[in-house]
């Protein structure tokens, strides 16, 4: 079936799509070579229209152990060529079949190059998925659709979990978090309380954990105000990790700005610096906004820059026990080089 991919700005790309089922939502590009099962997976993705770079897609077809949510939440997938005949030993079955079982609009054999050098010249916008048949007032109906603000919401817990059983206690909040994240955290010897986005600081204080950490998640941290106030009532009591959205929450608790990117951070390749050690590390990174560190407090210490634009990915607080990194340490996908940082949370709750 023929399709096409209409952008805000009025480009159109055209392809084939698996079904019928139209899509709105923002577009962005994600420069990863392979993981395109963990990105199709990454609760982060709730409300955007995933456009993947690298030219072939599902080569190597489907591992479902290695996906990091029960379902993917993106509202639409954008490739060049889509592999139907996947070669690889672990092989679960084609990457066409996970896409239509979760009735998840896609569109192939599409210029992504074309696509993305849009995006990176205008940034990311809205645009829609749709069959060529499509009447010209129905796509300029289905363009006007206001994109959803309570992302958080759709992709976190609805009920309160416990895994493992290790010798440190976490309360675990869900923005959106990866099921690598909860898996790193229990093969460094913690058991874990996943909990609502929606818990109140005093509800997981009274479950008096060694250490808390905030999970990674989707849109634009300034539209969650009542979760960064319960994080700053956070602050202090007990040792905090964050990640990705965990940063952004945390940077807007203790009184800075967020700032929305042109057109975020969105791969497994991204360079970034430790600012204390001077090594860069490569780095999974999936992001549209960041804190300006120009707004955070004098006691917060910079300790990871991304070295393509030169913005934040990393501050701290020792004295106040808190670490967070903008990036994704847990990867899946991409390198595991950062996986150093769930054992510097430890050594944290030990108190070293």
């Amino acid at each position: 079936m023929k399709g096409i991919l209409i952008l805000e700005s009025g480009e159109r790309f055209y392809g084939k799509m698996l079904t019928a089922e139209p899509a709105v939502g923002e577009v962005v590009f994600n420069t990863g070579m392979t993981g395109y099962q963990e990105t199709f997976t990454d609760p982060s993705y709730a409300g955007q229209i995933i456009t993947m770079t690298y030219p072939l897609i599902g080569n190597y077809g489907l591992f479902h152990e290695i996906e990091q949510a029960d379902r993917p939440y993106a509202k639409g997938f954008v490739l060049s060529e889509l592999c139907d005949s996947p070669s690889n030993w672990q092989n679960e079955g084609p990457l066409a079949t996970f896409i239509m079982t979760h009735h998840i609009p896609c569109i192939y054999d599409v210029d992504t190059r074309a696509v993305t050098r849009v995006i990176r010249n205008h940034g990311v916008m809205k645009g829609v998925i749709v069959p060529e048949t499509m009447s010209e007032e129905e796509i300029k109906e289905l363009m006007s659709t206001e994109l959803d603000k309570d992302v958080i919401e759709q992709v976190s817990t609805r009920k309160v979990k416990k895994r493992g059983k290790g010798k440190y206690y976490v309360a675990v909040m869900d923005y959106g978090a990866k099921e690598n994240i909860l898996r790193e955290l229990i093969k460094n010897d913690c058991s874990i309380t996943v909990l609502p986005c929606h818990t109140s600081a005093e509800e997981i204080l009274a479950l008096n954990p060694d250490g808390i950490f905030l999970s990674n998640g989707p849109g634009d941290p300034e539209d969650v105000p009542e979760m960064v106030a319960e994080v700053k009532k956070l602050i202090g009591k007990k040792p905090i990790f964050g990640i990705c959205m965990g940063l952004q929450l945390l940077g807007l608790a203790l009184g800075g700005k967020a700032k929305k990117l042109a057109f975020g951070h969105r791969g497994s390749n991204h360079p970034v610096k430790d600012q204390q050690s001077g090594r860069v590390y490569i780095t999974s990174q999936n992001h549209g906004y960041i804190i300006d560190e120009k707004t955070l407090p004098p006691e917060a210490i910079i300790t990871h820059r991304n070295l393509h634009d030169n913005t934040l990915e990393g501050f701290a607080i020792p004295e106040k026990q808190m670490f967070c990194v903008q990036y994704h340490p847990e990867a899946s996908p991409g390198p595991t080089d950062n996986l150093y940082l769930f054992k510097q949370f430890v050594k944290m709750m030990e108190g070293k």
